[in-house]
């Protein structure tokens, strides 16, 4: 059989789906009996997580087959790609192609409640709360809602400063605060100069404040680097060394927010496995990661579906991750949130959830 590729796109309850599917074989070259029994088998192992053999498949199906019928749908399926047996006695699994046939072509999506959608737009809100973190609550509720890891990818802000304080953390450590006009915090811990007061972290402050407030960090970083070059700036040595050395790299980042790490590890039983699952995150804290991440969501509007292998950077953790873009007032991509999961995750349920939310979280920047 000849290798088949395509994009597929879902339309369901004003949402659309763009996922990309090769396999050996088609929906299409599926005939009901072979599609029915592919999807009890696909059903089952992503409610068990253990192969499915021919004799459970004749108590489950709708179909008036032998558990020797069966199994010669199986071997077919097996030989188009889409199954795969771990060892010889055992019943069978899907392959990674199988899954994406399935995802693209039999699941039947489902629908967020009424009640659901409330609670998503209540955990979601605002009141009281700065952007970020409303966004760490809601990475938090997918987490919660999906018993999987959920991340979420905040904007760059491009807000004026209305604030920035260094917090000492030790002798050569401090923590930069810096507030903006809209109510975003980002928190950052950097290296001190040896010898740096406290008194000299109260003077980088108060210099800082004075000359961003009102202003974006972006806007006004030449302008200090120039007036510490020219020695224009009233500050001792070390204060100056201290700005010019961290100043460049203020304001202009992606955070990452990740919530339910240990829902991938609690049913992690290989210690090779174990290790895969923390370099996964181990990668997802950089920054260049996080970039791709990014422009995966924002190639093409939609939730995304990544399974396996299909993306490099789930490839060795043998996870799936459904991610979904949101966007600005003016339409502009600007940020990402989504669910990683095992491969057999309950993708009916969760897609919807994280489309529904970068909704939710799309108008709130309104």
């Amino acid at each position: 059989m000849t290798q088949a590729s395509r994009v597929t796109t879902f339309m369901q309850d004003n949402w659309t789906i763009l996922v990309h599917s090769e396999s050996k074989m088609t929906i299409q070259e599926l005939n009901e009996r072979s599609r029915t029994v592919f999807r009890h088998i696909v059903e089952t192992y992503m409610q068990t997580g253990e192969p499915v053999g021919s004799r459970t498949l004749s108590r489950i199906t709708d179909l008036d087959l032998s558990a020797a019928s069966i199994r010669n749908v199986m071997a077919d399926l097996v030989d188009g790609g889409l199954l795969y047996s771990p060892h010889t006695s055992a019943g069978r699994l899907p392959t990674q192609q199988g899954l994406r046939l399935f995802v693209d072509g039999i699941l039947e999506l489902g629908n967020l409640t009424e009640s659901e959608r409330a609670d998503i737009k209540a955990r979601c809100a605002v009141d009281g709360r700065n952007f970020e973190e409303m966004l760490t609550e809601a990475s938090s509720m997918l987490s919660g809602l999906s018993n999987c890891a959920s991340l979420v990818i905040a904007p760059k802000s491009d807000s004026s400063v209305k604030q920035i304080e260094f917090v000492r953390l030790g002798i050569d450590r401090a923590l930069v605060i810096i507030v903006t006009a809209d109510g975003m915090v980002e928190n950052r811990a950097i290296e001190l100069p040896p010898g740096l007061t406290d008194s000299a972290l109260r003077e980088a402050a108060n210099y800082l404040t004075t000359r961003l407030a009102g202003r974006t960090l972006q806007a006004t970083k030449s302008e200090i680097q120039r007036e510490l070059d020219s020695h224009q700036a009233q500050l001792d040595e070390l204060t100056q060394d201290l700005i010019a050395h961290d100043i460049a790299s203020w304001g202009g980042r992606e955070t990452l927010i990740v919530r339910g790490h240990s829902n991938l590890l609690q049913n992690v039983q290989a210690l090779e496995d174990l290790e895969k699952i923390k370099d996964l995150f181990d990668t997802l804290e950089v920054k260049k990661e996080r970039i791709k991440l990014l422009e995966l969501a924002e190639s093409g509007r939609g939730v995304k579906i990544f399974i396996g292998s299909e993306n490099n950077l789930f490839s060795l953790s043998g996870t799936s991750m459904i991610i979904s873009p949101y966007q600005n007032s003016q339409d502009q991509v600007v940020g990402a949130i989504g669910v990683i999961g095992p491969t057999r995750l309950n993708y009916a349920r969760i897609v919807p959830m994280v489309d529904y939310t970068a909704k939710v979280i799309g108008k709130l920047l309104d």
